[in-house]
């Protein structure tokens, strides 16, 4: 390509570009088949495509004579001015914008992209051509004389398709553009040198099973990193390397179909079908890429379930347990899933309502439990037919059916050694609570249910009856009485009997037994409760004083009738008398009246009370009445003769009250009195008193509180006095023991440690002393100390004595206080 800057020339090694004027042809590009051959040499390219523009933009216009011919060549300028009225052509800059190079070309020089040029290029070499932009001085370099643009690498149109750069003349000393920078691109052309890829692959995909042909199975997608836009580089075509005849593939769309109906999954599961993506459009010459898909059939119901085997074989034991299994059937399926799950059946036999069959979810098996009990020796063995049936069924395999199977399972009971049996589940036996000692009360049967018949043993569980109230024989299930009944204290017993095989002791039954006692009229009526009734002294005759009523422990069937009736000597008292109630109570009614409590005030009346049974009971009760004062209402005020005597309105609990109040009053005035007498005692403490500091200590192991005579201050006050004997207070020795003797008097002059051990020794060597360590403490502290003793142990027998005298200035509340410090000259001396 040629690039003119003002009737300049360039040239490009791909594509050859002519863009100049037709009067300025020669001159400025010289001839075409010269530079032909030049680029042939230079560049080796096997193919050159010649461009010829001819500005369409011709005008007639002067032409500046020094441009194109050396002054004073009047012929030359002639000739010029009349070709110049046939074609001239406007001046202009840059007439190009674009050139091209080859990707992945590579040779033993840089490549030459093109050539710039420019009209005010005399050839002085005064023009300096400057590239900038995209790559410029790395990837292309240019002749800054010639104007010659050269790749100085290999270049990938994957990497970056095109360069944009910018090109300027400018003066070679001054460095001053001569013509402004003008902008174009450099286009990296595409080859095919990328094989097409699959980016998601390898790919997996799946189909139905027994599909028809044309089923779409999956589409894979492959990218060719070429110019899709320039030539077949990137026109990609598919087609299936390996997989065939199962399947096929749009050669376009590369969507992958069913090429085989009918294809099972039972036989074969899993296709590997490799893909081709070729580009160039699948020509000769193009690359590939492959990819695998696998390809999953998926399963659909068309094979029915099938039982392993038709007849099935089991035994069981005639006491196993209700709902426990008994054996498994099995219907194969050679489907998966839910297309294999079955359900179970019994739909004929002998024991359909013995036996029941569920499937297990897990493994797909019919499980067959036991619904009822089962009996050897009723029946040994049973038939069953059972089926197996598809859960789920495809409508479109429907005519290959049926998917369904039968098998015949027969099971055998074998013989058990069971327990003994009882004739009834549960015994009611009755028996009269006056019922004699070892008397029969009702008899419990049981036998062995086996071939073999064991004897039975019959026993009482004894938790059942503590008391041991009742018995049985052991061989023949008899219970008698055991201890006397009384229906009064309990009328139903529970007991269970245990029945046990003699030849198995293991084998045995329990069934309970209620015993209920039946009633005897064995207990006389009495009065329901104690009765006291109150007779009012200003009642009138026939006056009912009392309805009393009659309770019988004992229940007759006909429920109770009593018989009221009054001691013979009692019948014809002058004051009460009774009258039986249809409710089976009686009323006790008033003869007369006038009745006195200062007369009499308690009358007792005897009543005779019989039942109705058989032999009839009687009791004789005393009912209570009392003489009371009434009101006129015949409210009852008062029942004591004290009452008359009492001042009107005030009972006997009221005066009782008031006296209670009375005490109560005279008691706290009482300990009122005492409390202030003990308050206003004055402290008194005798002068002859003893009073000591003594220190206490309740963290030792001595004598406590009661050893106070471990030491003497005294002593250590005065350490010149007379070694005394002391004795002890805290205890009473067994021995009576003389004064310790043969000390001598300690000196003025002694030292404390001195004393202090003699008092050690003394205290070491005394018998009298208690077991136990007892501490002592000595508040001697020597002589001779130029500062005196510090303790006021010793104030009273210091040199210079104290005045305390002025404690009894303080008030009455020193005053004990200044006379213990109030020391005589008798006292001092002593």
């Amino acid at each position: 390509m040629t690039g003119k800057l003002n009737g300049s020339c360039f040239y490009n090694l791909n594509y050859f570009y002519v863009d100049c004027a037709v009067n300025t042809w020669r001159s400025s590009c010289g001839t075409m088949p010269e530079r032909l051959t030049e680029m042939l040499m230079d560049t080796w390219t096997p193919l050159i495509i010649l461009w010829i523009t001819v500005l369409p933009s011709i005008y007639m216009a002067p032409m500046n004579q020094s441009q194109v011919l050396p002054s004073g060549s009047s012929t030359g300028l002639k000739r010029l001015t009349e070709e110049q009225r046939v074609l001239n052509r406007s001046k202009r800059g840059w007439v190009w914008n674009q050139m091209f190079v080859l990707e992945e070309f590579s040779g033993p020089e840089p490549i030459l992209v093109g050539r710039l040029h420019t009209d005010l290029d005399p050839g002085s070499s005064k023009i300096k051509y400057i590239l900038s932009g995209d790559g410029a001085g790395t990837i292309f370099v240019i002749n800054d004389k010639t104007g010659d643009i050269h790749a100085m690498k290999r270049l990938d149109r994957e990497e970056k398709a095109e360069y944009t750069l910018t090109a300027q003349a400018v003066d070679r000393d001054t460095n001053k553009p001569l013509e402004p920078p003008s902008e174009f691109i450099i286009k990296v052309q595409d080859i095919n040198d990328n094989a097409p890829e699959f980016v998601d692959g390898p790919y997996h995909a799946t189909v139905p099973e027994m599909s028809v042909v044309g089923t779409f199975v999956t589409k894979v997608t492959a990218t060719d990193a070429d110019d899709p836009v320039y030539g077949n580089s990137a026109k990609l075509v598919y087609s299936i390397l390996e997989g065939q005849p199962y399947f096929s593939i749009e050669p376009h769309t590369a969507i992958i179909k069913t090429a085989l109906p009918n294809m099972d999954r039972e036989a074969k599961e899993e296709y590997f079908v490799v893909i081709q993506a070729k580009d160039m459009g699948g020509h000769m010459g193009g690359l590939s890429g492959t990819t695998t898909v696998t390809i999953t059939l998926t399963d659909v119901n068309d094979n029915p379930p099938k039982f392993a085997q038709s007849l099935y074989h089991f035994s069981v034991m005639e006491d196993v347990a209700l709902g426990e299994p008994i054996g498994r059937v099995k219907a194969n399926d050679l489907d998966i899933g839910e297309n294999a799950k079955s359900s179970y059946d019994i739909i004929e036999g002998d024991g359909m309502d013995i036996f029941e069959i569920t499937t297990d979810a897990q493994t797909q098996d019919g499980v067959i439990r036991v619904r009822k009990p089962l009996d050897f020796e009723t029946k040994k063995s049973y038939t069953l037919k059972v089926e197996a049936a598809n859960v789920h069924i495809d409508p479109r395999f429907i005519s290959g059916g049926p998917f369904k199977d039968t098998a015949t399972v027969k099971i055998v009971v074998e013989d058990a050694d069971e327990p003994p049996v009882f004739s009834s589940p549960t015994y009611l036996l009755e028996v009269h609570e006056n019922a004699a000692i070892n008397s029969v009360i009702g008899q419990v049967t049981a036998h062995d249910p086996d071939v073999s018949s064991s004897p039975i043993r019959f026993s009482i569980d004894r938790h059942t009856d503590l008391e041991r109230q009742f018995n049985i024989n052991a061989e023949d299930g008899k219970i008698t009485l055991a201890t006397p009944l009384d229906r009064e204290t309990n009328t139903w017993h529970n007991i269970t009997i245990v029945a046990t095989e003699t030849r198995n002791h293991s084998q045995v039954s329990r069934v309970p037994v209620t015993i209920k006692v039946l009633d005897v009229n064995d207990n006389a009526p009495e009065f329901a409760s104690e009765h006291e009734a109150f007779l009012c002294e200003n009642g009138k005759p026939g006056q009912v004083i009392q309805i009393v009523s009659a309770v019988d422990k004992d229940d007759p069937k006909n429920g109770h009738y009593f018989l009221y009736s009054l001691l013979p000597e009692m019948v014809n008292n002058p004051n009460f008398t009774i009258k039986k109630n249809e409710d089976n109570t009686l009323s006790i009614l008033a003869k007369h009246n006038g009745f006195s409590r200062q007369k009499q005030e308690v009358y007792l009346l005897p009543i005779i009370i019989s039942d109705s049974g058989n032999p009839p009971m009687s009791s004789t009760s005393t009912l209570t009445i009392r003489v009371c004062g009434c009101s006129s209402d015949g409210i009852v005020q008062s029942c004591n003769v004290e009452a008359y005597v009492l001042p009107i309105g005030l009972s006997m609990g009221a005066l009782i009250a008031i006296l209670a109040c009375i005490i109560l009053l005279l008691v706290i005035v009482v300990l009122f009195v005492t409390l202030r007498r003990h308050k206003n005692e004055p402290l008194i403490i005798k002068d002859d008193e003893d009073v000591r500091e003594n220190i206490i200590r309740y963290d030792d192991e001595g004598g406590g509180e009661e050893d106070t005579e471990a030491f003497d201050i005294a002593t250590l006050q005065n350490p010149d006095g007379i070694n005394g004997f002391l004795p002890r207070k805290d205890i009473k020795p067994d021995l009576q023991f003389m004064p310790r003797q043969g000390l001598a008097p300690v000196p003025n002059g002694v030292d404390v440690d001195e004393f202090i051990n003699v008092r050690l020794h003394e205290a070491d060597n005394d018998p009298t002393a208690p077991p136990y360590d007892s501490i002592q403490i000595y508040g001697y502290e020597g002589r001779g100390s130029a500062a005196g003793s510090l303790s006021s142990l010793e104030s009273s027998a210091s040199d210079s004595d104290q005045n305390f005298d002025y404690l009894s200035e303080w008030g009455p509340r020193f005053k004990r206080l200044g006379e213990l410090y109030s020391v005589g000259e008798s006292d001092k001396e002593t």
